[in-house]
């Protein structure tokens, strides 16, 4: 096998798996934690029709007219009236070179994050940082908690490494994972806050502290514990659909045992999500899993940890979230498809309307591309070079590139045109990657791991000014809803990824509603309506309805404020009705 032939999946996503590019097909790596197995997305990569051709207002040009065309519409605009709104769906740390060029010219970048920011700064405002728990330490756990993540779907490769674990499942859905779990709780929507206050509260009566831990690295436990008391038990366990002897259920399973609480990005889709996820952490904090082998929290870890960026992107920036495309004369979209990922579609749609100049880089077509005045396609992972890093465990992936392709424009080549036309200085790409490759440090057995990551992380204390966690002082009640109002949860298709590849034209309710598969439904939020088709699943809480994130409209329903704190989307905020 030749080095070349080595590469990784380019995809966001928590697995982040080594590839092999062999005949035409993808296939997985043997070793380490790809297990010999791909997920469906890379089985099926190949097979997804994307653009081949640049067109301007319809019509198709050559790549050269693209770039002139580019050029002249940058040239022509203001600099503080363009926007550059970039996508991580391409997880390759060289996307981040359009930014550079962007940031150069005195072009608007954004901040803030749709996906997993609340929880990330509640991890922060904790532990003082986010490191995350690698996948090497789950597979020495004694039991696993997966906590709003359903592994089949967004993390499949942790599967062969729960054999003989025990397996707790915290979710308002009953996925596979769930159906074979020890424990399953399935927990009514948005009240994941007073469930781990009352498992923190009852490891305290229960006399179960990890009293060594916390009087090194959490000695306010006891004013945390006082906060917890501010919950009244039974109402909380009513309004949560879960009953004490379940809590008992848990902490039996999890004193005095190596526990890895697994989470996804869905218990922090709400304004209130960095408390949600520090309250999390402040469960295993009580039972000192930070300093246990095998034991941890482990969510979306900073993925740059211990990286620097070769680019300087500098710049002023406004969020990703709630963007006003209309305050800005030329948009540039790269990877990303706002016009269906972003919140308030509604809102979305009308900005982006009165924009003059729309343009869409990016590999597939969707609703963005669709209404873009200019559109320029990109290469894929396997026809440009690229190095990235993941969120759940700690290798630095090499992406070779595996074959030549008359079709697209990588995103260095794009930003060395630009770069060259606007006289801005650029680096080789050779140089770009080898300033990546840097980082890593290869082992004996030939894999390649980020320099200085830790493979227990906090384990000698916290990163907070004082190497102790900070706990919540206080948080917000949850505001019940309405009998006519239903919860939204938008997780992970399995099928698709964000708004690519094969999309869902489904709503999913609970049968006791008196639907049939198939009826035509309404769903309407303060924010707009969407109308799709039924499927009944009684693994719903009857409360709730699912749809699946990258589903077309579903953002019509979801609120375009932010997060508390991390500058978040909220996605299921807004309650839902049936209108039709």
């Amino acid at each position: 096998m030749k080095t070349s032939s080595i590469t990784a999946c380019p995809l966001d996503c928590y697995d982040a798996c080594a590839i092999v590019y062999d005949d035409n097909s993808l296939k997985a790596m043997k070793s380490g934690h790809t297990h010999g197995f791909l997920c469906p997305h890379l089985n099926h990569y190949t097979e997804h029709t994307r653009i081949e051709s640049p067109r301007y207002k319809g019509q198709k040009i050559s790549m050269q007219e693209a770039l002139e065309k580019l050029k002249e519409i940058l040239s022509s605009t203001l600099k503080s009236e363009i926007l550059h709104y970039r996508s991580s769906g391409n997880f390759g740390l060289m996307q981040e070179v359009t930014d550079h060029f962007f940031a150069k010219v005195g072009a608007v970048l954004t901040d803030g994050n749709l996906c997993d920011g609340a929880g990330e700064a509640g991890i922060i405002n904790g532990r003082g940082s986010n490191k995350n728990m690698p996948l090497g330490e789950i597979a020495k756990s004694d039991v696993v908690i997966f906590w709003g993540r359903n592994p089949h779907v967004t993390s499949s490769h942790l599967l062969p490494l729960l054999k003989d674990k025990k397996i707790i499942v915290i979710d308002p859905v009953e996925t596979k994972i769930a159906q074979q779990a020890d424990i399953f709780l399935q927990i009514k929507p948005h009240t994941d806050i007073y469930l781990a206050l009352l498992l923190s509260r009852f490891v305290h009566i229960n006399d179960s502290l990890d009293e060594e831990f916390i009087e090194k690295y959490a000695s306010e436990f006891d004013e945390y514990y006082e906060l917890t008391q501010g919950v009244r038990i039974k109402a909380a366990l009513e309004n949560m659909g879960v009953t004490l002897g379940q809590i008992g259920d848990i902490l039996e399973l999890c004193i005095d045992s190596k526990v890895a609480i697994v989470c996804g990005v869905g218990v922090q889709k709400y304004r209130d999500g960095a408390d949600i996820m520090r309250s999390i952490d402040a469960f295993a904090v009580s039972l000192g899993l930070f300093s246990k082998e095998g034991s941890g929290v482990a969510y979306l870890g900073n993925s740059k940890e211990g990286i620097t960026s070769a680019f300087d992107t500098k710049a002023k920036r406004v969020s990703k979230v709630n963007t006003k495309f209309d305050e800005f004369e030329t948009v540039f979209i790269q990877g990303a498809n706002p016009l269906s990922q972003m919140p308030d579609t509604n809102r979305v749609r009308n900005a982006l309307e009165k924009t003059s100049n729309v343009i869409y880089f990016g590999l597939y077509e969707n609703e963005t591309s669709e209404m873009a005045d200019l559109v320029i396609p990109a290469k894929t992972f396997l026809e440009k070079d690229d190095v990235r890093s993941s969120y759940s465990h700690n290798a630095l992936l090499v992406m070779n590139k595996q074959i030549e392709s008359d079709i697209g424009i990588s995103e260095y080549d794009l930003a060395a045109y630009l770069c060259k036309e606007f006289e801005i200085a650029l680096k080789s790409e050779a140089e770009y990657i080898q300033h990546y490759k840097n980082f890593g440090i290869t082992h004996i057995d030939g894999n390649i791991e980020v320099e200085g990551r830790e493979t227990q992380p906090y384990q000698n204390g916290f990163d907070t000014d004082d190497g102790e966690f900070i706990f919540l002082d206080e948080f917000e009640a949850q505001q019940s809803s309405s009998e006519d109002e239903f919860y939204l949860v938008t997780p992970k298709s399995p099928a698709s990824l964000n708004s690519q590849f094969k999309r869902s034209e489904t709503v999913y309710i609970h049968p006791s509603l008196g639907y049939k598969d198939g009826d035509v439904l309404s769903i309407s939020s303060e924010s707009g309506s969407v109308t799709l088709k039924v499927q009944n699943s009684s693994r719903l809480r009857e409360d709730t309805i699912l749809i699946y994130s990258g589903t077309k409209g579903v953002n019509n329903l979801t609120s375009s404020k932010h997060s508390y704190e991390g500058k978040n989307a909220i996605f299921q905020e807004n309650r839902v009705r049936i209108t039709a």
